[in-house]
């Protein structure tokens, strides 16, 4: 087995536990917070290694180990989310990269180069540049992770740092490079070499089987029959754990073997497979209808993606025959993004962009009332899908508001989804919108019923994934561009 890296052996991966820490971005008051603030500072100085000088940078000493370990116990201490985003913002402002050394370095390799010496001079400075441009608190998260348990608990504090920043209770350039500095590392010690690819079936470990449910971040688990049947025939549940925590879920994928590209998750979680004993005949697709990372200090660490490759390879040795690989995804934020325009409609003194003339006929005799306004109260809650006559109205114009909700709204050129912008990262093409697709409560509120399909043609997700990194070029089906263009034709933003 490949080894773990420098440093870095099989128990530093164990579990740090630590007690059950109350919610709530709180910090002591008054003289309590001059001492905590004091308490903190001195930590650091005594926890952070000072960054040795280039020449004696391969020769001095690790710092004890009770000092990383004074760290870990005084931050495991901290009860609230504003104190431990306290910390993490003293650690990322002060022990950061020392800019006056960057500046000198960069003026020496600038200066050679200038006077053309010979190339090992330049690349001696250009190293001693690079060594310059490594932050003190970096050196802190090595000597943590040499700690037993030191990794985990690393991707713990990285959960607590994105946690405080989407709570704006440390922001800045500098908290920003932090968390980019210790996703890298993570990144590193969870590369695709180290993971291994786990199968759970009904006969997997109680405690595997009860972490995977409680991971379902997608379609929850009601009881043992919903996990059972999940796990069984025309079903498969994988996850990567890391090669030193075999068992220890790390992100897991849920596939569906159907006999064709599934259109409702209901098909999926709620009906019973066709026979308890699979007939291969009947498999023409596999279906990825969940995906969830247990761990949210790894965000950002590509294991969803690899994970998707290692499955489709598992799954072409299963069942050769097997070409149809696909998703059946949600769509987060479509409802959030919808009650937006139709909010900023209504104060636009009942602006309608949207709708056309006859649908919003046809919706205003339905509900009663002026079709933004009353859409605005319906689509707030899932009580409109109790009305077929509604549901038939609505879904040409919904249909073309996902379309282009999906394949135009961007964030830097990229898709605003975020479920969408993962499939077409890894090349997928986006395929399908489906109608009705998801009517838990879930699904109502947060995507308005409407689910995607993103298809892997697996000799073209190389090239897709290139394009629209590179470009930014999304491909979509047919079906895709003609609700787009029917949207364009159609509504006006």
């Amino acid at each position: 087995m490949q080894g773990l890296g420098p440093g870095l052996t099989a128990r530093r991966l164990l579990p740090l536990r630590f007690p059950r820490r109350p919610p709530g971005p709180r910090l002591a008051s008054g003289q309590a917070t001059g001492a905590l603030e004091r308490a903190m500072d001195e930590l650091l100085r005594r926890a952070v290694p000072p960054t040795p000088a280039y020449e004696l940078r391969e020769k001095t000493p690790a710092p004890a180990e009770g000092q990383c370990a004074d760290f870990v116990s005084f931050y495991g201490g901290l009860a609230e989310t504003a104190e431990r985003a306290e910390l993490l913002g003293r650690l990322a402002r002060g022990f950061g990269v020392d800019h006056g050394q960057v500046a000198e370095q960069s003026a020496g390799v600038l200066q050679l180069r200038q006077q053309q010496r010979e190339a090992a001079v330049l690349l001696q400075a250009e190293d001693r540049l690079r060594y310059a441009l490594v932050p003190r608190y970096r050196g802190l998260f090595h000597h943590i992770s040499k700690l037993d348990g030191g990794v985990r608990f690393l991707v713990r504090l990285r959960a607590d740092l994105l946690e405080a920043q989407a709570l704006k209770l440390v922001e800045g350039p500098d908290v920003r490079e932090m968390n980019g500095v210790l996703k890298g590392m993570l990144s590193e010690w969870f590369s695709s070499g180290f993971l291994n690819l786990e199968r759970v079936t009904w006969h997997s470990p109680c405690e595997v089987l009860q972490k995977i449910s409680e991971a379902e971040a997608v379609h929850p688990v009601k009881n043992w029959m919903d996990m059972k049947r999940r796990v069984g025939p025309y079903r498969r549940c994988y996850f990567f754990s890391h090669c030193s925590t075999p068992g220890e879920p790390l992100v897991v994928l849920h596939v569906a073997l159907t006999g064709d590209i599934s259109s409702n998750i209901q098909a999926i979680v709620k009906e019973s497979p066709p026979s308890e004993t699979e007939e291969k005949n009947r498999i023409a697709a596999a279906i990825f209808y969940s995906i969830s990372l247990t761990q949210q200090g790894l965000q950002g660490v590509e294991l969803g993606t690899f994970l998707i490759k290692r499955v489709v390879k598992e799954l072409q040795r299963e069942f050769p025959h097997l070409g149809v690989f696909s998703s059946l995804s949600p769509i987060p934020g479509f409802t959030k993004w919808l009650l937006g325009l139709l909010n900023s409609q209504v104060k636009d003194h009942g602006r309608n962009e949207l709708f056309t003339d006859s649908e919003c006929k046809e919706i205003s005799e339905i509900t009663g009332g002026p079709t933004n306004e009353t859409l605005k109260l319906l689509l707030s809650s899932s009580e409109w899908v109790h009305s077929e006559t509604l549901v038939r109205a609505l879904q040409t114009p919904l249909m073309r508001l996902c379309a282009w909700y999906l394949y135009g709204e961007k964030h830097r050129g990229y898709a605003l989804n975020p479920v969408a912008n993962f499939h077409l990262q890894n090349g997928a093409v986006l395929w399908r919108i489906n109608w009705m697709a998801d009517v838990s409560l879930k699904g109502i509120t947060s995507s308005c019923g409407l689910m995607a399909n993103y298809r892997y043609f697996l000799e073209e997700t190389g090239p897709n994934s290139t394009s629209y990194l590179g470009s930014k070029n999304i491909k979509a089906s047919e079906q895709v561009l003609s609700l787009v263009a029917q949207f364009q034709k159609n509504s006006k933003l």
